[in-house]
C-alpha cells in the first residue's frame, strides 16, 4: 500500500495523511515532490481557467 502525501496550508509544508486536517490541505498525492508543487499546480490551473475561452466571463452569447 503506498503513502499518500499532502500539502499543508497552514504549514507550507508536506504531510502524511496523520497531519493537519482535510480543510488545511491540498492532495492526495501520491509522492512528496508532487506534494511540494501543491501551490504551484494551483497557481497553473487557475491560470489556464483564466484563459479558456470556454469560461471567459467577459464573452457575448
Amino acid at each position: 500500500m503506498s503513502e499518500n502525501y499532502y500539502f499543508c496550508l497552514n504549514h507550507h509544508s508536506v504531510e502524511t495523511e496523520a497531519g493537519c486536517k482535510a480543510a488545511d490541505r491540498l492532495g492526495p498525492y501520491g509522492t512528496k515532490a508532487e506534494a511540494s508543487r501543491a501551490l504551484e499546480k494551483v497557481e497553473e490551473r487557475n491560470e489556464a481557467w483564466d484563459n479558456d475561452p470556454a469560461w471567459n466571463d467577459d464573452r457575448n452569447d
